[in-house]
Parts: C-alpha cells; sequence; structure tokens
C-alpha cells in the first residue's frame, strides 16, 4: 500500500471486486489486515482495477474479460507488517495490456536488483524510469514506497521517477518498492471515495509491489511466494 503524496481531486466511487476472501485468509492464517480501518481504509485489502492506479476499495461489480486487476496485500503478523501487490490478467487480455503489466513487473525487479547496503536510493528511481521510458510507459510519481516492519509506513520514502533526494541504503532497512506505470498520462484524480487515484486520461496502470530487506550484499524479498 503505496504513500500518496498530497493533492487530487475527487470524482466518483471504484470498480474494484469483493476482498471477503482475502479477509477470511488473512484471519484464518492467524493475522491481521493492515489496511483495515489505517485512516479510515474500509477494506482488508486494496484492489485496482484498469485506470485505477492503487488503492481501490473493494466492491461488488464483477471483472471483465480484458481487465488488468492489482490486489495490494499487506498483513500484520508477529508484531511485523510485510506489504505487496501484483498486477494479475483477467480472462483474454490484449497484448499492449500485457506489456504494460510485464514492463512494470520487471521495473520492480531491476530496481531491486540495484539494492545494497551504501546504495543511494535515487538509483530506485533511475533503474525504473530508464526501464519504462524505454517501453514508452510513464512512471506515476504520486506514490511512493516506504519503510515497513514494525510500523506499517516509515522512512524511508522510495520514489519511483528520477530524483535528486539524498538518502543511502543501509543494511537492515526494510522498505517497498512499489512502481506504478501507466499507458498514457501519469496524472491522476482521487475518485470521492478519498482513497482511488485513477489515470486523468482513462488510460490503463498497472503496479507491483515487494517488501525488501537490504542487506551488505544486496536485498532479499521478504514478500516472495
Amino acid at each position: 500500500m503505496a504513500v500518496r503524496v498530497p493533492s487530487m481531486e475527487l470524482h466518483r466511487p471504484p470498480p474494484s471486486v469483493s476482498g471477503v476472501r482475502v479477509h477470511k485468509m488473512i484471519i484464518d492464517a492467524g493475522a491481521y489486515p493492515s489496511p483495515l480501518g489505517y485512516g479510515g481504509f474500509p477494506k482488508s485489502v486494496c484492489t485496482s482495477v484498469n485506470e485505477c492506479i492503487c488503492h481501490g476499495i473493494p466492491d461488488s461489480r464483477e471483472l471483465q474479460d480484458g481487465d488488468i486487476i492489482n490486489i495490494d496485500v499487506t498483513v500484520y503478523l508477529n508484531g511485523y507488517h510485510g506489504d505487496t501487490s501484483k498486477t494479475f490478467l483477467c480472462g483474454e487480455v490484449d497484448e499492449a495490456s500485457k506489456r504494460l503489466v510485464k514492463v512494470t513487473e520487471e521495473c520492480m525487479l531491476r530496481a531491486i536488483s540495484a539494492c545494497k547496503h551504501g546504495t543511494s536510493l535515487k538509483k530506485i528511481g533511475r533503474r525504473i524510469s530508464e526501464h519504462a521510458e524505454r517501453h514508452g510507459f510513464g512512471v506515476v510519481d504520486r506514490f511512493v514506497g516506504h519503510g515497513v516492519g514494525r510500523i506499517f509506513h516509515s522512512e524511508p520514502m522510495i520514489y519511483h521517477q528520477r530524483n535528486n533526494m539524498p538518502g543511502q541504503m543501509v543494511e537492515g532497512q526494510t522498505f517497498t518498492i512499489e512502481p506504478a506505470l501507466s499507458m498514457g498520462s501519469i496524472d491522476c484524480d482521487m475518485w470521492d471515495d478519498g482513497w482511488t487515484a485513477v489515470t486523468t486520461d482513462g488510460s490503463l496502470a498497472a503496479q507491483f509491489e515487494h517488501t525488501i530487506l537490504i542487506t551488505k550484499t544486496g536485498a532479499e524479498i521478504l514478500t516472495k511466494c
């Protein structure tokens, strides 16, 4: 679940899907869904469909053939939060949408591969931007990754676009990398639920996320299945 950089307009509620099964799965595993009640968020998982960039609130809308959906799950277990998301293809999806999803995941993995103790945090944004731009996609800059562990959202803030922010990675740090790419505009609006961010031009967006642990020689993915 990304941290929002403030100031967007309000519109309508999101098209999404029910999160009841996810809630039950988390509770049955002895964990707690971190988003539930966080800042007033009403559900246990974020489901973001098509032009929805992130933080979509699950509802009763049925998924359609050709949709793409990001499912963002954070759980609290044994005193720690773990945060991850993945964009899935629904049925027969066109090649352009498949490419968007593929490149977004590649951006995340390329950024993770650059991480280790002593590396500048801004290298993450450079790696993501270079790969996204090479394939003709834009990197949404409204949302950032974040420190995560005993606290759901903490320092450092992880910028996914090119930036000159200070800071270096430190062994033992845990944070998320969660780039969101768009086929069109990287600008976004907020719907009137106060959470759901969508592309201003209605173009498709995809996102992937992992929680990682910085080590002396690299990064360990903590949310890998």
